[in-house]
């Protein structure tokens, strides 16, 4: 059998923690390989050992059966391996040329031609079905194009065999979907790609075989067209996962959040929210569905206190909250989930434990005559660890040393416990496995059950539709229509969040 990559026993440890307990992947010439496993089963650790960033304690890597040793990602270039990393390596100030040759400049008498670089960049872009601009700012374009740049950077290096970890976490469906076009274009030019993910559908839709790890140990690989979603879900997690999300009829009762005429503006000081009239009563769940732009993130940051509005009404329990600081808002009984857990949930150089207090570390028993109690902080972190099966060292670890999925746990736990009386949970799965979706979706029911109001917005449909007791679709700044999830389906839906009215989405009226 040829196989473009082998990794063979490979065992990678930090500290006394077995991150890769002796794991196998082989990869073939021209096939689109999935590595599935939960958050934290260690797939980037693997994947980061290949592409050399990390250094394994054991095992062998073998490119086109020779054996090799990548001591940096430089030796993995030569190697033709390249990767698009989750969280993007790119410099916003630049542009999509200047990102791209970063490292390998062509210059001409001593000076960079960038003439040159651009029209090397515009036809391998045309080449692969990529369609992006080589003279556009970093800053200037869309989540997916800035992807599409990454995979540009990995072919303008020469890879043929491309590792891609967790690349739709941060795309809307339509961008998922023209990524695997993409993804496709590129086995028929030749090339081999292992791709990194837990969502079941685009593995049983792009991958041909799928290798399964779970908690750092191999557990087998499998062909794509001889399994199917449940079993993929049952080995990646070691037991039955429930797709469909259990909860009774909700019971909702008197409002808790009202949010009428509410005018917001982005950072470029055009309306977004466009007198925005919205409700949510206690024991119900009411899910945001939309296109992502259509103010949706701008909605969210108003009423937390992290955007001024221009004008309108924001209360939560009949108290004015209008452009009120992020602290007075919390204060008030909000509970917010913010959907870039890197930028506003976690201070990532801070232990996961200071990280449990952040929203309540200035009041007792946390802190005493404005002196913090260590002990205290410790504590709760070890309990909330507990609760939400946050899986990590120790508290003392650094946020930023546990795995998306726990980070996202670690600060669902902190909004939780504080028992708020309205719960923000702005794309509370993105990038996260089954079986930490099912958790948190459990725990969203749950705040809910116990006389909560919570707001849910999410770019993935099966997720609004699973979880809402009342659907409100935002289209252009407002709320367009609110929907019965059981009276709706995705293609209703998805017609009013591009702008049409009910009736033509053929709703019943």
């Amino acid at each position: 059998m040829d196989y473009v990559i082998e990794m063979l026993n490979i065992r990678k440890e930090f500290g006394n923690f077995v991150a890769n307990d002796n794991i196998t992947l082989q990869l073939k010439k021209g096939e689109i390989h999935a590595l599935l496993g939960e958050n934290g089963a260690g797939k980037s650790t693997l994947m980061n050992v290949l592409f050399g960033l990390y250094q394994p304690e054991a095992g062998e890597i073998r490119v086109k059966g020779k054996p090799v040793k990548i001591t940096d990602p430089n030796v993995a270039n030569d190697l033709g391996i390249g990767m698009v990393h989750q969280h993007f390596m790119l410099v916003d100030v630049f542009t999509v040329t200047e990102n791209i040759i970063l490292g390998r400049e062509i210059t001409k008498a001593g000076r960079i031609d960038i003439k040159k670089a651009e029209q090397e960049v515009r036809e391998i872009s045309e080449r692969y079905g990529l369609a992006v601009d080589p003279q556009a700012k970093i800053s200037d374009i869309s989540v997916g194009m800035q992807q599409r740049v990454e995979i540009l950077k990995t072919l303008y290096r020469g890879a043929d065999i491309l590792i891609f970890d967790e690349p739709t976490a941060v795309l809307t469906p339509q961008e998922i979907k023209e990524l695997m076009q993409i993804l496709r274009t590129l086995i028929k030019e030749g090339k081999s790609i292992i791709l990194i993910t837990h969502k079941l559908k685009e593995i049983m839709e792009a991958a041909d075989r799928c290798t399964v790890i779970r908690k750092g140990k191999g557990i087998g690989t499998v062909n794509v067209s001889e399994t199917n979603p449940n079993e993929l879900a049952s080995l990646m997690v070691g037991r039955e996962v429930v797709f469909k999300t259990e909860k009774t009829e909700a019971k909702p009762k008197q409002d808790v959040l009202e949010v009428k005429d509410l005018v917001v503006k982005d950072s470029r000081g055009i309306t977004v929210v466009d007198g925005l009239d919205l409700s949510v009563r206690s024991g119900e769940i009411v899910g945001i569905a939309g296109v992502d732009g259509n103010g949706q993130t701008e909605l969210i940051e108003a009423i937390t206190g992290l955007r001024k509005s221009e004008s309108g009404s924001v209360k939560v329990n009949g108290k004015e909250l209008f452009n009120l600081s992020p602290r007075k808002v919390t204060e008030a009984g909000v509970g917010h989930i913010p959907q870039d857990r890197h930028k506003h949930g976690l201070v990532l150089n801070f232990p996961i434990a200071e990280n449990m207090v952040l929203q309540n570390y200035y009041k007792k028993p946390f802190s005493k005559n404005g002196i913090l109690d260590f002990k205290a902080i410790y504590q709760q972190a070890k309990r909330l660890i507990s609760e939400f099966d946050v899986r990590t060292p120790s508290e003392t670890a650094l946020a930023r040393a546990l795995s998306g999925g726990n980070q996202q746990k670690a600060i669902i736990g902190r909004e939780i416990d504080r028992d708020p009386d309205l719960l923000i949970a702005a794309q509370p799965t993105r990038g996260l496995d089954v079986g930490a979706i099912e958790f948190i979706h459990k725990r969203l029911i749950e705040q809910r059950d116990h006389g909560k109001a919570v707001l849910l917005v999410s770019f993935e449909l099966d997720e609004i539709m699973n979880v809402s007791d009342r659907i409100a679709v935002i289209y252009e700044g407002k709320i367009v229509a609110i929907v019965d999830p059981k009276e709706t389906d995705e293609q209703e839906l998805g017609l009013l969040m591009a702008g049409s009215n009910r009736k033509e989405a053929g709703a019943n009226v």
